[in-house]
This record gives C-alpha cells, structure tokens and sequence, in this order.
C-alpha cells in the first residue's frame, strides 16, 4: 500500500540555480490531489555519493520515490546506475526502446549516437516506462528497504516528456496501489482583489478540518484556494459540491474561476457568450493585455486590436487624446485612459475598450505621480469608468498587477457588475 512519496530531483543544473525544479511543484501538486502524503522533496547534483545518499534517505522514507532527471545518455546522468548499485541488480538492454530511439533520430535525418544506448539499460525487475516523445524511457521497480517495500519510479528531467508519463502511467498506478475505496475530490476557487491572509481570515471557521482540507497558494497576481473531501465515490463529489455552495456564498464576490483558468480565459468566454468585442489602448503595460488576451485560442473571435501608445504623440495622433487633456491632467490621470479607451472604440468598432497609463518604474515617478501610480479607464455603451490606483512592487509586478486589475474590468463589466469599485488590495 501506497501512503508516503518523496520526490527526488537530480542534476547540477537544479543545484546550482540555473535551471528552476518546476518538475516538483507539479508532482507535489499530483500528489495531493491523490491523498499522497509528501514526506519530502530531495534535490541533488550529479556527484556519485550524494545521489546514493539521496536515493538510501528517499527509499527510507517513501513507499514510493518519484524520481526526475539524470536518465540521459551524457556520462552525467547517473540514475539508473546508482539504484542498479543500491539495489545489487544487473543492467539489462530493451531492445524495443533502443528501436524507439533509432526511429525518432530517423525521423529527423540523424543517425542515432552509440551512447543513446544507455538509455536502454535497466535494473533486473525493472518494468520499463515508454516515452512517445522523447529519447530517455522511464522505468519502475519495487525493492525491500528495512521493513517495508519501496516503489521506484524514474523519469526525465525534461517537464514535456515528464508530465504525459505521470498522467498516462504513473497516477494511475499510485491510485491502484493506495489501498483504499476512497477518492479525493478537488476544487480549486481562483481569486482576485483579496490577499492570502484576508482570504483565510474570511473563511476562517467555514469547514471544519473532519470535513476536508483547505490549502491556500499565493500565485501573483491571484491567490488560489483548494478545498479536497476524501470519501468513497459519489458522496465524496456531494461533499464537495455543498462545502463549494458554502465558499461561494462567504466570498463569491472575489472568485473569478473555479478550475484552473486564467483571468484571460475567464474574460474570452464572457465576451464570447456576450457577443461582445474588445479593444485595447495601453500605455505603461506596453502590449501585454494584449499579449494575454490573445494567448487564449479562439481570441480572434472578440478581440479587436490592441494600440500601445506609449508616447504623448500617439495618444493624440492615433487615439484622439486631446493635447488639453494632457496639459491640463497629464498623461497619468483618469481623464486621459477615458479618452484613450473612447478612442480605441471609435478606431476599432468594439463593443467595450481598456485603457492604462501609468508610471511603472524603477525611475520617472515624482512627488504628484510616485512610482506605482496607475490610471485604468474602461468605455462601453453606456460606461464611462476611471480609476487612479497606486500600486507596489518593482517594474514588472506593476505591470502584472495592472494588466490583471484592467481584465477584471471586463470581466465585472461583463457580468453586468460594478466597475472599478474600491477592492480590498488597491486603496489609494
């Protein structure tokens, strides 16, 4: 039975920060959502006698050690070897993988390296783990460690050849092998304009710890929070669902998706469903509404256009912003994002427009306008809205956070909600 996990993480690229260990925050993620308990997380260089202490402190620890990295061909990727060593088992060669390998370097018109063999080497009772998309199989095994039985299970470092093989093979074996009838349902709340800490104090007291467990993450610029009933199947998604209605009606007024959705995705299917189209005018965010906005497929379907009229210039010239706006306000102020939003209406023909101008930093700020000083406009039928927030951080936290405030704008808009109201986190 399957209770306890470590997650084991080699190469020197990770230990000496040049490349960021996201593969363990996605299995640490799976994990939970299974009811694995994470005893630990073990990050290691490729040095010989520190993966075998690594590999002896994980088997010690886990029933099962989901193990990343070091099963390429190079003479630093040590893995199989050293559980071979750990374990006293003889390496032995899968001809299939070693024909897998052949047909993907043919496929690209390369003959296939000697050294790629390597790959192909397992431990005796090893059961190989196949990898469609890349050179480096992964590969499972069971061993006795002290009193209990340690399940090993290897795959590469590489998170696009990595997660298919977790979510393909590996999750559904560790569901088989928990021991139990129960489930774990899961919902994640994605919310926008409260902190971590005042969202925890809000549901403070809402459900009780026999009833499920409630994780928060702080993910700039929203906060998520997880809320994960174990039970048999059916009543398990039950629970869920009414410990939802309660979260809903505490603070459904910051929740902007359930799931995993982007505050762009959540605004492209409001515009979708509204049949509404929308445009862009931006100046401190420099493109990047629009950059999102259109990282979402299907974004064609509403969205307009965006124009990044970083100078004075262009807000007059393209967006009709008039010289006596700017000379009376600035270009930082709520009557200038009003009329640049009004004239991204009238160039684009959209249905609803934003505007930002703003001072992002680190330099330019002055005692009137200090770094962090942000104007928001949105324009539609009937809607003429400014706001002047002032916000912290450095250059690209400004730009985030303003380009997050600015979507759920349209978001609120869309659902026919107030628009640029005070929120918990931006008073001025």
């Amino acid at each position: 039975m399957i209770e306890r996990a470590v997650i084991l993480s080699t190469g020197d690229e990770i230990t000496t920060g040049k490349v960021v260990d996201s593969n363990s925050n996605y299995l640490a993620d799976k994990l939970s959502e299974i009811g694995i308990d994470l005893i630990a997380v073990l990050t290691v260089g490729d040095v010989p006698e520190r993966l075998e202490w690594a590999w002896r402190s994980a088997m010690e620890l886990g029933d099962v050690v989901l193990s990343t990295g070091g099963i390429g061909p190079t003479a630093d990727d040590l893995t199989t070897e050293t559980i071979a060593r750990l374990t006293g088992k003889k390496l032995w060669r899968h001809e299939p993988s070693i024909d897998h390998m052949r047909r993907l370097f043919e496929s690209v018109g390369r003959v296939m390296p000697e050294n790629n063999i390597k790959q192909a080497l397992f431990p005796e009772t090893a059961e190989v783990i196949s990898n469609p998309l890349g050179t480096a199989p992964g590969f499972r095994m069971a061993v006795m460690q002290g009193n209990h039985t340690a399940h090993l299970v290897v795959m590469p470092g590489v998170p696009r050849e990595m997660k298919p093989m977790m979510e393909n093979e590996v999750i559904p074996w560790l569901r088989l092998n928990r021991g139990s009838d129960k489930i774990f349902a899961t919902r994640i709340f994605q919310t926008f304009g409260i902190s971590e800490s005042g969202l925890d104090e809000a549901v403070k007291g809402l459900i009780r710890p026999e009833e499920a467990k409630v994780g928060f993450r702080a993910s700039f610029p929203q906060i998520s929070m997880k809320v994960m009933v174990e039970d048999v199947a059916g009543k398990a998604e039950m629970r869920l669902e009414e410990l939802s209605k309660r979260v809903r009606e505490r603070v459904g007024e910051y929740i902007y998706a359930e799931g995993e959705s982007s505050m762009e995705e959540v605004v492209g299917q409001l515009l979708t469903d509204k049949k509404l189209k929308l445009a862009v005018a931006e100046s401190c965010t420099g493109g990047l509404i629009g950059h999102r906005i259109t990282n979402v497929a299907g974004s064609s379907e509403y969205f307009e256009g965006a124009f990044v009229t970083y100078s004075n210039h262009l807000k007059t010239s393209i967006l009709g912003v008039s010289e006596e706006t700017l000379k009376r306000h600035g270009a930082v102020s709520e009557e200038c994002v009003r009329e640049m939003a009004a004239g991204a209406i009238e160039k684009s023909g959209a249905d609803v427009a934003l505007a930002t101008s703003g001072v992002a930093g680190p330099g330019g700020g002055s005692a009137e306008h200090p770094v962090g000083t942000v104007c928001i406009g949105l324009v539609a039928k009937g809607v003429s809205a400014s706001r002047r927030y002032q916000f912290r951080g450095n250059r690209e936290w400004i730009k985030t956070l303003t380009g997050q405030v600015a979507l759920d704008w349209v978001r609120r808009y869309a659902l026919g909600l107030p628009v640029g109201g005070e929120a918990t986190i931006f008073r001025r």
